[in-house]
């Protein structure tokens, strides 16, 4: 039989957190952390179950202190229960204002901080290892002034009246399971470590810090104490992903040998399935697009715990099957056939769930989706710039165009952005469109027309670079970028509807006017012209571009 080995009394929280984890297992109670974590070294039990976090006290203080004494064994899972406590009192006579004593645990006065300022503002409090022996005391000596605060069932099974249930309101405590053999991986995980005691030098935590930041990595959780000995820095620190993930061992390798430089610096502490100490109100998306921006998506929901369903033209599972089996339907297909495909399957959706759109065009898709769906079905539009080729989210622009019907659902999935590190701009869909046409339609039709003109007057790769500055590369670059991509992709850019389109005739309206005042050489003219739009662009603007191109300068000289 598996003995686990954690902290007493029965029916205490970490009991019943023991008790679920494996309800067949023989519990092994022990009175505080290290008497536990002693005993599991020893070999006394299969497994150790200790408090890591509590939502209102933050984490366990003592457990940091306590890692560096797990040898051989592992952090493999963990367990997150509500952490529910009630104040017991000797008999059902007594009332609050009769008493003069509480009784309990550390952690638990800490818990009840708020309850008991407001309701026992002068009382004395008294920290225990043994409630029991407490409670014993109180029943033999008829202490009706004394109160305990504990889980309801242990105070029931020790005999006591329940003066107040839910002291903490929103309490859950995270337990970690500690074994001897390392977890496997489930495709949502997460790894911790811990660092030696650290030579000072300037810049090692955010060194560390960074090298996760740049492979895409999050972290859950980080904590530095300076170790009692040596009274060195130490740090531990819990990431997504499994050691076994060759980009999770490469980052903690190279952490290792370039950053801190030296070895075996960096221990191990444990793989385990993921937690999530956050609510969260989306359990299951599923994809009406089976193209390489859906699955790149989805293999990011997927790592976030999220079940994730794929349909498309090629797929055996339909979009009207897959519809009532999830939260959220994310349509991600051509721009061009958005809101027909919101047409056939929106009024599939039901009541309470969302639509979420990834699309290029907003204010004719967003007024087609708010038409062809439920009213309490949320709707919002979100436009990514980055394509299937990017390694991650970090620092790319994702604009959010929300709805009078977007809510709960749609800031579900805007925080899985956000925490991926995308840059969210918020825009009403005639900004939306109006700002594509400047920042996408615009330059791909730019690009096209120039190739063409190019083609035109027989210029090639040799006349160009040789009678170019770096400036007047910009348009040539964005040019290649065009064409040596998916063509369907900038046609359907260039053949968006909505006011992107008046970008385009405007540009063209005003590029004409331009062409005709140069051939009739009116240089004072354009003299003022040129003054003026640089009045409209601001002298902020013009600083910041010119410090951008100056630095896309210094790189580009370096690559000719």
């Amino acid at each position: 039989m598996t003995i686990i080995a954690t902290l007493g009394p029965e029916n205490s929280h970490a009991w019943q957190a023991a008790s679920e984890y494996n309800p067949e297992a023989s519990i092994k109670l022990f009175t505080n952390t290290s008497m536990l974590i002693s005993a599991f070294s020893k070999g006394e039990a299969d497994l150790a179950i200790v408090p890591i976090y509590n939502t209102r006290e933050g984490e366990n203080k003592e457990y940091f202190r306590l890692l560096d004494q797990l040898r051989s064994c592992y952090w493999i899972d963990n367990i997150v229960l509500p952490a529910k406590l009630s104040l017991g009192v000797l008999n059902e006579n007594i009332r609050p204002e009769d008493l003069q004593v509480l009784i309990g645990k550390r952690a638990v006065f800490r818990q009840c901080e708020e309850y008991i300022g407001a309701t026992f503002p002068d009382i004395s409090l008294t920290s225990l290892h043994s409630i029991d022996d407490a409670i014993a005391e109180i029943q033999e000596q008829e202490k009706a002034n004394h109160g305990v605060i504990d889980t309801e069932e242990m105070l029931k099974a020790r005999g006591l009246h329940i003066l107040q249930r839910e002291l903490a309101p929103h309490n859950r405590t995270r337990y970690g399971v500690i074994g001897r053999e390392l977890a496997v991986p489930t495709g949502y995980d997460a790894t911790t470590f811990i660092t030696i005691p650290l030579d000072d030098r300037v810049g090692i935590l955010v060194d560390i810090l960074s090298e996760f930041s740049r492979r895409g990595i999050n972290l859950l959780d980080m904590r530095a104490e300076n170790d009692i000995r040596t009274q060195k820095l130490q740090i531990y620190l819990e990431m997504e992903g499994h050691i076994s993930e060759k980009i999770v061992s490469e980052a903690v390798s190279y952490i290792e040998q370039n950053v801190i430089q030296q070895e075996q610096s960096v221990r191990l502490l444990g793989s385990f399935p993921r937690i999530d100490m956050r609510t969260k109100h989306i359990d299951s998306f599923g994809f009406i697009g089976t193209g390489a921006m859906s699955d790149w998506f989805a293999e990011r929901l997927r790592k976030e715990g999220y079940e994730v369903l794929m349909t498309g033209r090629s797929t055996e599972l339909r979009p009207e099957e897959m519809i009532s089996q999830v939260d959220v339907v994310i349509v991600c297909v051509p721009i061009s056939a958005t809101s027909e495909t919101v047409r056939q399957y929106g009024p599939l959706i039901d009541e309470g769930k969302a639509l979420i759109l990834l699309a290029g065009e907003s204010e004719d898709t967003l007024n087609t989706a708010l038409k062809h769906t439920k009213e309490s079905v949320e709707v919002v539009l979100v436009h990514n710039l980055w394509g299937p080729q990017a390694v991650t989210m970090k620092d790319k622009n994702a604009i959010v165009v929300r709805t009078s019907r977007s809510g709960m659902l749609s800031g579900e999935f805007e925080a899985f952005l956000y925490k991926h590190g995308a840059n969210i701009y918020q825009d009403t869909p005639v900004e939306h469109d109006l700002l594509m046409g400047v920042g996408q339609k615009l330059p791909t039709v730019i690009s096209v027309a120039l190739a063409m003109t190019l083609e035109d007057n027989n210029i090639n790769n040799e006349d160009i670079s040789s009678h170019c500055t770096l400036t007047s590369m910009y348009p040539i670059l964005a040019m290649a970028r065009v064409h040596s991509q998916n063509p369907r992709t900038y046609a359907e850019i260039m053949a968006t509807s909505g006011d992107s389109r008046k970008i385009v005739h405007d540009f063209a309206r005003n590029l004409s006017k331009v062409v005709a005042m140069a051939d009739d050489a009116q240089i004072q003219d354009l003299c003022k012209l040129v003054d003026r739009n640089s009045d409209f662009l601001g002298t902020d603007f013009l600083h910041a571009r010119m410090s951008q191109a100056k630095a896309l300068d210094d790189v580009m000289g370096k690559l000719i």
